[in-house]
């Protein structure tokens, strides 16, 4: 049997992007799966907070700052999709328990940078270790490249939103 003669399995070629009437309903189901794996993982950061004392808010801002390093507060709000009045309760409320602090910012005089201090990091870095070790537990089949490819459905979705104001 010939390539041009071979039957219809039913099955899409993987390796051509989808047409938009195909894609939009896949999609969906990226949706269907992201909410519940948020609120599920939002609410494990909030029945460990008494273990680190920090709320899912703190720790997304905590996270973010170890990642890159000193930010405004509105720097960390367009980064997290945030509004800045949200962000500044998180950064007041880090601040209050010795996580965070703010520093002179050389570029702009009225936002301070807010940096990390020596306890924030080490709170984090243990909310890390311990998340880190859920997610070994995933397992199975998933390769560097699945990841990649998801990393990239999410991010592509992300930024079909990304005209949303937050604020």
């Amino acid at each position: 049997m010939t390539h041009a003669s071979k039957p219809d399995t039913g099955k899409t070629d993987d390796s051509k992007p989808l047409p938009p009437d195909d894609l939009a309903p896949r999609l969906y189901e990226v949706f269907a799966v992201l909410g519940p794996l948020y609120r599920r993982v939002s609410r494990k950061v909030e029945l460990n907070e008494p273990i680190e004392g920090l709320s899912i808010g703190v720790r997304a801002v905590l996270d973010l700052l170890r990642a890159q390093g000193p930010l405004t507060v509105p720097q960390m709000g367009r980064a997290q999709a945030l509004s800045r009045q949200f962000v500044q309760r998180m950064v007041n409320e880090a601040a209050a328990h010795g996580l965070v602090e703010a520093v002179a910012n050389p570029a702009h005089q009225r936002s301070s940078l807010i940096r990390l201090t020596d306890d924030g990091r080490t709170a984090i870095d243990a909310v890390i270790t311990r998340e880190s070790a859920l997610l070994k537990r995933v397992g199975g089949d998933l390769t560097g490249a699945d990841v990649e490819r998801c990393v990239r459905v999410l991010t592509r979705m992300l930024e079909v939103f990304e005209d949303v104001d937050v604020n």
